[in-house]
């Protein structure tokens, strides 16, 4: 039987706006912010400590004197000191603002449960695989993003300086030009405007976004636009099906009661067509429907989840499937982003190809031509 989680209760409302950030969202530690990294680490060494037999409040103790940076510092002993007067780490973790919904509950859960250390670990493991997630794009991404901004160096010094020689040069014939030739003379001569204006529409992209990010229209619009694109599309919605997965197990296995662990995963899980596929599904569960069937109306689950899940229902092992099934998704997701690196590689220099042999087919085209050009 689950445990009963008195603090806790599900939310009756059709839907609510989310106030927390994406998958995509920076995570590194700016200010006194408290990073993926470090809660990875946290929940690491106090897991060690915790299994060793150390008591609660040394270990405590011992990761503040650990922390190099003095807002961490700040932040464990408010935590110990909070836990000294007699509070649950749940009621801690909570109060301090620096973790999300689905970490202090959890937290809650191990702590009722008696299995604090284990929770810890899972945690660990949990953040560890999305800190590697992460490691990863931004490896996969630095090169791509290195050699456009190249590109574009080599764009702006042949659009300000080569095209502008050339076609002083044009002009001293005064004959017609192909149509290709006047178009980049004609963006070379505004090419500075049409940069301006690059540079002001990606400004107020980045603004809106900021703006609009907790707006349900602009999330909704927002990831239906990310799920249409080509091969990245299927990537985003497999890192949250995989986060899915992830938060299922590891409070199944702590023996949560199903529809409690679908509101938490909805809180925790910032993707729009995740929170409104399990405001649906809880509704569906709670009225006697089968998990899977109720997965099964909703076209972010594949097949192979559907179906292992229905396998999982009737043999009572759904904590175990859903570890298998994020372990799954997380293989394939590692493939799928090398293969990111690899196949935009030679795409990257295809575009450059591209561009630069435009602008020199374009400016050398009317010198093959000669002779009708200068003809009198």
């Amino acid at each position: 039987m689950g445990i009963n989680i008195s603090s806790y209760k599900p939310e009756n409302n059709s839907y609510r706006k989310k106030n927390n950030t994406s998958f995509f969202s920076t995570e590194l530690s700016f200010g006194n912010r408290f990073s993926d990294k470090d809660k990875m680490e946290l929940y690491k060494e106090l897991s060690i400590l915790l299994s060793s037999g150390v008591d609660f409040r040394k270990a405590l103790e011992i990761l503040r004197e650990q922390q190099k940076k003095a807002k961490h510092k700040d932040l464990i002993q408010s935590i110990l000191k909070k836990v000294v007067q007699g509070k649950s780490l749940f009621e801690a973790l909570k109060e301090s603002e620096k973790f999300s919904t689905y970490e202090y509950y959890s937290i809650k859960i191990g702590e009722e449960t008696r299995k604090l250390d284990e929770i810890l670990l899972e945690l660990y493991q949990y953040f560890d695989r999305k800190v590697k997630m992460k490691r990863q794009l931004v490896s996969v991404f630095t090169y791509p993003g290195f050699v456009l901004l190249l590109t574009f160096g080599v764009l702006y010094f042949m659009m300000k300086f080569v095209v502008p020689m050339f076609a002083s040069v044009f002009k001293q014939f005064g004959k017609e030009l192909p149509n290709l030739t006047k178009k980049i003379i004609y963006i070379s001569e505004h090419f500075s405007s049409f940069s301006l204006t690059f540079v002001l529409i990606v400004i107020l992209a980045i603004v809106g976004h900021f703006y609009f990010k907790n707006q349900l229209f602009y999330r909704k619009h927002l990831s239906s636009f990310l799920m249409r694109l080509p091969f990245v599309g299927n990537i985003i919605r497999k890192i949250y099906i995989t986060r899915f997965c992830q938060s299922l197990s590891l409070l199944l296995s702590a023996k949560t009661p199903l529809v409690n662990s679908l509101d938490l995963v909805q809180k925790m899980i910032s993707f729009y067509p995740l929170e409104y596929s399990l405001q649906s599904i809880k509704k569906e569960v709670t009225k006697g429907e089968l998990f899977s069937e109720a997965l099964s109306k909703h076209k972010i689950y594949d097949f192979k989840l559907i179906s292992l899940v229905s396998v999982a229902e009737q043999i009572n092992q759904l904590d175990t499937m859903f570890e298998r099934l994020a372990k799954q998704y997380d293989e394939e997701l590692q493939h799928q982003t090398k293969m990111i690196g690899v196949i935009m590689e030679p795409l990257i220099i295809v575009i450059i190809g591209i561009v630069v042999g435009t602008v020199l087919i374009a400016m050398y085209s009317p010198m093959f031509d000669l002779s009708k050009i200068i003809q009198p």
